[in-house]
């Protein structure tokens, strides 16, 4: 990895671990150049690289100010990403990457209510965005009663759930999420811009329609310091809220 983006990705950190709350700006880049030992043009390539992903900004006179604030989500609203992101104001956005068909897996055909036994699955691979900011990469399996759909959507719509309800009249109503860690593959650590095998938050979710019918099998994997996920019980029962940092 580049030296600007190890710099990048540490002050990544740093932002989500609040050490700039206080002022809400981030050290001049001379000091930046001094604390870690490089030039000031590696400093400011992190900067950069750190500003087009949407967590600082940069303030004439004065350097660069911290965007990055904490947001949540009730995962009991059953909202997808965008509609979240726009609930909190925020910008979602997404590119496709890559898109394909495909036999099935084992495993998919069993998620999927075999569907697809006989048939074939559609794979989307996006970089999902939040006010610009790289956030995760959504590895998403459509079965076939829906791929055509899927495939007639623009690459760059920020809101696949929102096209398939409001253009097709298809309705997420049930979802099931699991939740763990894992390494970043050689994919992922390049379209991510990030080490291999660096720790990811993953999200598996399986969404369905009124009828039952399954309308996706998601594998999303967030960048560490982008994302994390709180639960919150009571007697009244135990709900997942999502938070963004």
């Amino acid at each position: 990895m580049h030296r600007y983006r190890e710099i990048a990705r540490d002050l990544s950190l740093q932002i989500v671990d609040g050490r700039f709350d206080a002022t809400g700006m981030l050290p001049a880049e001379e000091q930046l150049s001094r604390t870690y030992e490089v030039s000031r043009g590696t400093v400011r390539n992190a900067l950069v690289l750190l500003a087009r992903q949407g967590a600082i900004a940069p303030r004439r006179g004065s350097g660069w100010i911290v965007r990055t604030t904490v947001q949540s989500q009730r995962f009991s609203e059953l909202r997808s990403f965008a509609q979240w992101a726009r609930s909190r104001g925020m910008v979602p956005g997404g590119r496709v990457v890559s898109q394909h068909r495909r036999s099935p897996t084992a495993a998919e055909v069993r998620t999927l209510r075999g569907e697809n036994r006989a048939g074939e699955v559609l794979e989307v691979v996006r970089l999902r965005l939040l006010n610009g900011r790289v956030m995760m990469l959504e590895r998403t399996v459509y079965p076939s009663w829906i791929s055509s759909i899927i495939e007639s959507l623009p690459p760059d719509e920020p809101s696949v759930v929102g096209a398939l309800e409001e253009q097709h009249g298809v309705r997420m109503v049930h979802g099931e999420h699991s939740i763990d860690a894992i390494a970043a593959s050689s994919d992922g650590a390049r379209l991510l811009e990030v080490r291999r095998s660096s720790p990811l938050l993953r999200v598996h979710r399986v969404s369905y329609a009124a009828d039952g019918r399954a309308i996706e099998m998601g594998d999303d994997r967030y960048l560490p310091d982008t994302m994390s996920f709180q639960v919150q019980a009571s007697l009244q029962g135990t709900s997942l809220t999502r938070q963004t940092g």
